[in-house]
């Protein structure tokens, strides 16, 4: 049996949402760099997409194609706290976040005697909280004292593309996305094969227990990990399933790529949503199976959550 598509993954920015003010347009720096492990992919022809009894179809995982795609090269994991301030350390950029001065954060992450904020009405457990930040994961309370190497969250697909422009790079698309995240294996579920904890073993940051109410903690982690955490995929890239969210350069439709074009695909040339790709920490069997390489996720470009990052990617070297 199909499922059928929970709207809880990642809360958008409500359209009723108090207006932020203007911030000046981050322009392109010859400071920024590519990351010095960015992994050279030679291309080539992959299975896209899922129709097994784990897929959304109304996500678009369907229908199966063959895609091909030409070189290019992506990051081995997402960007960190760490290269983010160095990004805005240098250009001054203010988060789409903290434009709107508030983000929507996972409640049990909040202290027992957090003051109650307004709820996510289909999905609870989200809390939009005033002052959360990529500063501020948990609202003002909180910092990044430890999390220098786990994933900058909070930060909106503008705040991506703004990190990109700097850095002279760019977003994934969602077909490079995927088959960077297959590392070579076609058809499988997750970046290692079929097996959700082969040998017994965790190889991802996702919910254990029952959610929303007990975590186990099983893989070690209630809430983000560090970005080089588990074991990586064949061509070396780290957390392709689970831990956050990934921005992708592709506006989101759920049927535009069925009958698309089949070499180097992009989302539709419009849209209202932007397209997210691997699952994250609050992934779970009882409710959201998206910790898969062809799980898809919308969410409005100026949207963020507390499980919501990106990677940077970049044609290949000559």
């Amino acid at each position: 049996m199909k499922h059928e598509r929970p709207a809880c993954c990642t809360p958008g920015r409500s359209p009723q949402a108090p207006g932020a003010p203007d911030r000046p347009a981050v322009e392109a720096a010859p400071s920024g760099t590519p990351h010095p492990l960015a992994v050279q992919l030679e291309g080539g022809s992959f299975t896209m997409g899922s129709e097994d009894t784990l897929a959304y179809p109304d996500d678009g995982e369907g229908p199966l194609r063959r895609i091909q795609v030409s070189s290019f090269a992506i990051d081995p994991h997402c960007v960190t706290n760490a290269r983010f301030r160095a990004f805005v350390e240098a250009s001054g950029h203010v988060t789409d976040a903290e434009r709107y001065r508030a983000s929507f954060v996972f409640g049990g992450l909040l202290p027992d005697d957090f003051p109650p904020t307004r709820a996510v009405a289909a999905a609870p457990w989200w809390r939009e909280v005033s002052g959360a930040d990529w500063r501020h994961p948990e609202g003002p309370q909180s910092d990044l004292t430890g999390r220098d190497d786990h994933p900058v969250v909070h930060v909106s697909w503008n705040d991506a593309a703004a990190f990109c422009a700097w850095a002279g790079r760019r977003l994934p698309s969602e077909a490079q996305w995927e088959y960077a995240a297959r590392g070579g294996l076609q058809e499988q579920p997750f970046p290692w094969g079929d097996e959700l904890r082969p040998g017994g073993r965790h190889r991802m940051n996702v919910w254990n227990g029952s959610f929303p109410q007990h975590n186990t903690r099983a893989d070690g982690y209630l809430g983000t990990c560090p970005v080089d955490a588990f074991e990586p995929n064949s061509y070396g890239l780290f957390n392709m399933t689970g831990n956050v969210w990934e921005w992708t350069a592709d506006w989101f439709h759920p049927t535009w790529h069925a009958t698309g074009p089949t070499t180097d695909p992009t989302g539709p040339p419009t849209g209202t949503a932007r397209a997210l790709r691997g699952g994250s920490y609050l992934c779970h069997a009882s409710y959201c199976r998206r910790y898969r390489v062809s799980a898809r996720m919308a969410n409005t470009p100026d949207s963020s959550t507390g499980n919501t990052g990106f990677r940077c990617a970049d044609p290949a070297s000559a």
